[in-house]
């Protein structure tokens, strides 16, 4: 399980008193400190990891967030900015000896400039809520992760989300403008804004991707763009994962870009099936979800160009939806594959990984040998197109070594991404998850410039521990500051 640093004693031993001063800076309704109230607190979407914090807060302003890091600065209290809780990484887990700052009654569109194609929220509004803002009107916010019914802006910029579609639109860090934030110390900066690129260093770069260790951040600034004048999607069955695999690689050197490229394996393929009934294909052993967009003559340009590149593959079979509820259909499967997976293995670890797509076949080969090695099955779900892989592994969570098999397997997956020229997230962060394998991506020195500029945004580490970094080093550098 989680091996969290050792909680700060002085401040548990003030606990009763810390949760008295921020009675005051919040709406009666803002502050949880009963343990009955604090239970849903206690994990994010990696559920497997469990630790009750000291305390949640639920600000509705900037202004409150700000009065709340300065008390907590000022009386060496940890912090743990959340949204909805979907983080895969553990990127939200609470510390016995911390506050959690729940972003999600921040939940306000402020803003939407149509001429400029900018819209304005608070971090607590949901991912699709953007798009629901502006659809009408014919706009919609490209990043698309699975769990944008649920998971909050602020989270997409800590995690640098992505989706299905950002093969064509980008991850959350080509589709983000500006940013408020507040440090640690309780000050508002604005970062970038309702316009292009701001001229000086990058700080938008930098705090994209940061996962909450740096500051929180209370509003952002999201480009909108014009909805397509259309979209279908095409279903590629293939006799193996290999095979598959090769097709991606194929359709990407092409340069033919999608809007999305989606893999399923026969598992991921059989759970989503019973789950939406899409009409996908159960004699595959996979199959790929490829969707264009534009007019409709260049719809049929792309998807028959697509067909004759699967073609030289022997697919198994090929089909092109014909109408928006078909569309609708097979999205809902792909859309709810991480639950869908449920059905047939209650426990599972999702892992988050990259790759260039030209070692796909190769490390699909590699992920079923490995699975065949520990015992465990896997499901492989992930955007094909760039690379970035979630096979589910399934275990027992009864059973201790079941789950010591699977975080082991994980982590050998992760290991073969960079060994293989990709990285160890893609957008579910590395939160606690991945953390003691950053070496494997990083040179000692890499990681201690990484520490630096935690430490220059916050001296006391005190935003968002444990996380990120292997536990031993952080912590000696936190005591160094005190």
């Amino acid at each position: 399980m989680i091996r969290l640093p050792v909680p700060k004693t002085d401040v548990l031993a003030r606990r009763d008193a810390i949760v008295a001063g921020l009675r005051p800076l919040l709406p009666d309704s803002g502050l949880i400190a009963d343990p009955v109230r604090l239970k849903p607190y206690e994990t994010d979407g990696l559920s497997a990891y469990r630790q009750m914090p000291m305390a949640v807060v639920l600000p509705e302003t900037t202004e409150q967030v700000a009065d709340i890091l300065r008390f907590c600065h000022q009386n060496g209290v940890r912090v743990v900015p959340r949204g909805a809780g979907t983080s895969l990484s553990g990127g939200a887990l609470p510390m016995e000896d911390a506050v959690v700052v729940g972003l999600m009654r921040m939940n306000r569109i402020l803003d939407i400039d149509y001429a400029d194609r900018v819209a304005t929220v608070q971090a607590g509004v949901t991912n699709i809520g953007i798009t629901n803002a502006v659809s009408a009107n014919g706009f919609f916010y490209a990043p698309d992760p699975s769990s944008q019914l649920a998971c909050m802006i602020g989270g997409n910029v800590n995690m640098n989300s992505g989706g299905a579609h950002c093969l064509k639109y980008g991850v959350t860090a080509n589709n983000l403008l500006g940013l408020k934030i507040v440090t640690i110390e309780g000050e508002i900066l604005d970062i970038g804004g309702a316009h292009l690129d701001a001229a000086g260093y990058d700080w938008l770069g930098l705090l994209t991707g940061s996962e909450g260790m740096l500051a929180i951040v209370t509003e952002v600034n999201v480009r909108i763009l014009r909805s397509p004048e259309g979209a279908r999607a095409m279903l590629a069955a293939f006799k193996s994962n290999e095979i598959a695999g090769r097709c991606v690689d194929a359709i990407i050197g092409s340069g033919i870009i999608p809007v999305a490229l989606e893999f399923m394996d026969r598992p991921a393929i059989h759970a989503c099936e019973a789950f939406a009934h899409a009409g996908y294909p159960l004699d595959a052993e996979a199959m790929l979800i490829i969707e264009v967009e534009g007019s409709v003559a260049e719809q049929d340009d792309l998807l028959d160009r697509l067909k004759a590149i699967c073609q030289n593959f022997d697919p198994i079979s090929l089909k092109v939806s014909q109408s928006a509820e078909e569309s609708a259909a097979i999205w809902k499967g792909r859309k709810g594959a991480f639950g869908a997976v449920g059905r047939i293995s209650p426990d599972y670890l999702c892992m988050d990984g990259t790759i260039p797509t030209s070692r796909l076949p190769e490390v699909l080969r590699r992920i079923g040998e490995m699975s065949d090695s520990y015992g465990l099955k896997v499901a492989n779900i992930f955007h094909a197109g760039d690379g970035n892989l979630h096979p589910l592994i399934m275990f027992d969570a009864n059973d201790p070594a079941s789950f010591h098999k699977a975080e082991t397997f994980g982590a050998d997956i992760l290991k073969l991404c960079v060994e293989v020229g990709g990285c160890l997230t893609g957008e579910h962060g590395v939160g606690v998850e991945k953390r003691d394998l950053m070496p494997v991506q990083f040179a000692a020195h890499e990681l201690d410039q990484q520490r630096a500029i935690k430490s220059a945004f916050d001296p006391d580490w005190l935003l968002n521990p444990s996380k990120v970094f292997p536990l031993v080093e952080p912590v000696v550098l936190a005591m160094a500051a005190e």
